[in-house]
């Protein structure tokens, strides 16, 4: 039921349960990976079919995510975000009884069928319930969120596997995703305004769809994620089993790495905000903090690969600090360009575009480590060389950072 009768909640507790919501998503969307090295033991995986498996998850959440946003916008992101946590939690709850690659495959599919949803439908909620000036803050909590998710899933997964073994562990985080529906059910937010079987204002598809903006941000989208998900997916492999940490170790280090990263998020969400309200221009605030996150990358993946584990570890912090500034960028750039009435579809293609990555990376990585007898040089090389695309699609084909007039655009 969309309960929004009554006076809305407050912005703060919006946000703060919004950021929730995202810190679970990525919990569970990086269980795989933080139990990788028991499930290929116990299951016999190939670094192959492991790629294959981190894929299956991106390959569902792609195809799902530009109906998601429209469904976002037509029917409130609200309601449709609840129903995605039921899929998503249920999902992840199922994966622990999962007794081969198959199951694996079909759960993770499930999953991101589910997960589909949050960013489109975060999305339009931030940009109906938060001011312009406010909005670097709140998707630098929001950011947080997606961000602190996966070094409370590596230290907590890991931990807990080397105590319980990881069917349980996906019991545990299943049934805790569920949990979060109990205050999201008392939450209202006055969006029907904003939909688009509401308002007739609404841009149609096709104007969002000729925005040089929206291209622009899903090529650097895709570079940035193709990193991303490169070191979410195989980081704790390349660990365990090449770089020889134990359990503990690849637990603790990944944990830091993602905290370093969710700082970061927050702290660069206030900056920004401060410096809009101060009059500097939001093109050299975002589109500067995306280039110094290319550019930082490039050195950082080619680090991890050719130092030492001391350099490594350095290295994978640096990335973690420069992945963390230029998140908030990634949603306040659309929000403040399409506005409440198009963020979730825009978002929605947005974020197709750069979830491309999640299948492609997992996979490729898992080729490249086949190919190459269990070396990782060449997958660092190529997470390396994306950057490329990202400093195109951010600083080259992005247009000035401002809020398109939509009925200009529809005469």
């Amino acid at each position: 039921m969309d309960n929004t009768a009554g006076p809305p909640s407050s912005r703060g507790w919006v946000v703060l349960l919004l950021a929730a919501a995202l810190c679970i998503n990525y919990i569970d969307r990086g269980s795989v990976a933080t139990l990788g090295p028991m499930i290929s033991s116990e299951l016999r995986l190939t670094p192959e079919q492991f790629g294959y498996l981190s894929s299956a998850f991106f390959g569902a959440y792609v195809l799902a995510m530009i109906p998601a946003g429209w469904l976002a916008e037509r029917f409130g992101a609200r309601r449709v975000l609840t129903v995605g946590v039921l899929i998503w939690s249920t999902a992840t709850l199922l994966t622990g009884f999962a007794n081969g690659l198959v199951m694996l495959i079909v759960m993770r599919m499930l999953l991101g069928l589910g997960e589909s949803v949050a960013f489109p439908s975060v999305s339009k909620i931030l940009a109906v319930v938060v001011p312009d000036a406010e909005r670097g803050r709140a998707n630098g909590i929001t950011g947080f969120g997606y961000l602190i998710g996966p070094a409370i899933g590596t230290f907590a997964g890991g931990l807990l596997m080397s105590r319980i073994s990881w069917r349980p562990v996906f019991f545990i985080f299943g049934f805790a995703s569920l949990l979060w529906l109990l205050p999201w059910s008392r939450t209202r937010i006055a969006e029907a305004a904003t939909t688009t079987r509401v308002n007739a204002d609404a841009p149609t598809n096709r104007q969002i769809l000729r925005q040089r903006g929206l291209w622009g941000a899903s090529l650097g989208h895709f570079a940035g994620n193709y990193n991303f998900y490169f070191v979410l997916t195989w980081m704790p492999t390349y660990l365990v089993t090449y770089r020889h940490f134990n359990t503990d170790q690849m637990a603790q280090t990944g944990a830091l790495a993602y905290m370093i990263t969710a700082a970061c998020a927050v702290l660069m969400g206030s900056v920004a905000d401060r410096w809009v309200k101060a009059g500097r221009s939001r093109d050299v605030i975002y589109k500067g903090v995306m280039a110094l996150n290319c550019v930082a990358s490039i050195g950082c993946m080619l680090g991890m690969a050719l130092l030492p584990a001391s350099g490594l570890v350095a290295c994978l912090f640096v990335f973690s600090a420069v992945s963390g500034l230029s998140s908030p960028g990634y949603y306040a750039i659309p929000q403040t360009m399409a506005g409440p009435l198009a963020s979730g579809r825009w978002v929605g293609v947005q974020n197709t575009l750069g979830n491309v990555s999640g299948i492609i990376a997992p996979a490729m990585t898992g080729y490249l480590v086949g190919l190459s007898g269990g070396h990782f040089e060449s997958a660092f090389a190529l997470a390396a060389a994306m950057n490329v695309l990202g400093i195109v699609g951010w600083v080259f084909i992005l247009p000035k950072i401002a809020p398109v007039d939509w009925k200009q655009q529809g005469a």
